[in-house]
């Protein structure tokens, strides 16, 4: 793994900040970004933060993210996309789930403190096992209700 400085990470930073943080309302302290503000346009403006937070992901990979962390930054992302979906209470939620700040608070502790270091294998694992188990299920059902229907 080649050794990361923080100067490399200043731009990952900046993203985050915009995407996240970058207003404020006057006099309050509630800050928001631009992530809150494309998602109020359903579901594309969702799918190009989405997008926008991937990118993250995938310059800490390149730079040699452990497989734990890039795991915990796609749930991350993973769950603000699938929160913003939802109408109105998604877009609430967007302004406060700052998904793009957490996955760059997690990617300088794991190259600042050595934190989130390990294998990803029995997360990917156990990810497969559900997709299979939720297809047998699905052709059960889909047989149960054909049966039903044909008989």
């Amino acid at each position: 793994m080649e050794k990361t400085t923080p100067e490399e990470f200043k731009g990952l930073t900046a993203m985050a900040e915009i995407l996240d943080n970058r207003f404020r309302i006057p006099g309050t302290e509630i800050r928001f970004g631009i992530d809150g503000i494309i998602g109020l346009f359903p579901y594309i403006g969702d799918v190009v933060t989405f997008i926008i937070s991937g990118y993250l992901v995938t310059v800490l990979a390149r730079k040699g993210a452990s497989g734990m962390l890039i795991v915990k930054m796609l749930f991350n992302i993973l769950f603000d996309g699938v929160i913003g979906t939802i109408p109105f209470i998604g877009d609430i939620l967007d302004f406060r789930i700052r998904a793009n700040t957490k996955n760059v608070n997690l990617m300088l502790e794991h190259y600042d403190e050595g934190k989130h270091q390990g294998s990803a294998w029995w997360v990917v694992l156990l990810i497969i096992l559900m997709i299979i188990a939720l297809i047998v299920l699905s052709v059960f059902v889909v047989g149960r209700v054909i049966y039903w229907i044909f008989s």
